[in-house]
């Protein structure tokens, strides 16, 4: 089935390309008009910005746009069908699904991309969305733990984020909660690695600046897990970080590790007044 999926996808990811470029085509645009100016009057940007915030979406090329409005062609829903089928699937000792527990996710789910990070009262910790699936699969299903960046999990927690799509982002902070808000911004903050750079030099000081041959977006988190074109695959924010950390020559941490499930929280209240994309697509 995974296998399956993939092959849709590619395929799917040309047609995409397909239906951008012929959409631009069909405009009868002038050439002397620039990419960034095309993105800058795009009359769709209204709905990705809250204030003075915007979203990822605002920073991808045309093109890329196009993909992720059209859900046909928007190459996340490969792993959207494969969630939604692990959904109503039983796993496990236990002989249940999501779907036994929860019922419909279009009903359960709704809003509850809002609340994840959440803390955790058995850790003391903040819990991020794929940790708590792995715990209820284990608990109440009796399967086997789920690699953060698999197939599975990934299709999963897109799914579930998916049932948001459109609603704000909202989240409240609380004596709980708090303390880990300011260590996810004092990571966001500071310096680190052989370059001597932080989250913020980029995605603050630098949005919508170019590095190479992108656009800084503003880092926010609204979109994933993310089909990104780079990976030519969905993957998760903690991916991300990672790949971040390496670009500045940092030590990168483990996904689900305490520094990014915080720093994760305090990016969800950075983007707070933007819609949830999942399933987004970036370049």
């Amino acid at each position: 089935m995974v296998g399956r999926n993939i092959i849709s996808a590619i395929a799917i990811v040309g047609l995409g390309l397909l239906i951008g470029a012929c959409a631009y085509n069909n405009k009868g645009a002038d050439d002397s008009i620039t990419e960034a100016e095309k993105r800058a009057d795009d009359p769709r940007n209204e709905n990705y910005r809250s204030g003075d915030i915007y979203s990822g979406y605002i920073a991808m090329t045309s093109q890329t746009r196009d993909m992720q409005d059209d859900d046909f062609a928007n190459p996340g829903f490969v792993w959207i069908d494969t969630g939604e089928e692990l959904w109503s699937k039983p796993m496990g000792s236990k002989g249940k699904s999501c779907a036994s527990c929860h019922g419909e996710a279009a009903k359960a789910m709704k809003g509850i991309a809002n609340t994840f990070p959440r803390y955790d009262p058995k850790t003391k910790e903040m819990m991020a969305l794929q940790a708590y699936l792995n715990r209820h699969m284990v608990d109440d299903m009796g399967a086997k733990k789920l690699k953060w960046e698999s197939e599975e999990m990934l299709s999963m927690a897109a799914y579930v984020k998916l049932q948001s799509r459109g609603l704000p982002i909202k989240v409240s902070l609380n004596d709980q909660n708090k303390s880990f808000y300011v260590k996810g911004k004092k990571f966001y903050d500071e310096r680190r690695g052989l370059l001597d750079m932080s989250c913020a030099q980029c995605h603050t000081d630098n949005s919508g600046n170019m590095a190479r041959s992108n656009v800084l977006s503003m880092g926010m988190s609204n979109g994933f897990p993310t089909y990104r074109m780079k990976w030519q695959g969905m993957g998760s924010l903690h991916r991300r970080f990672i790949g971040c950390n390496k670009n500045i020559r940092a030590q990168p941490y483990k996904r689900g590790s305490e520094e990014y499930t915080n720093l994760e929280f305090y990016m969800l209240q950075r983007a707070a007044g933007l819609k949830w994309e999942t399933p987004s697509v970036r370049n």
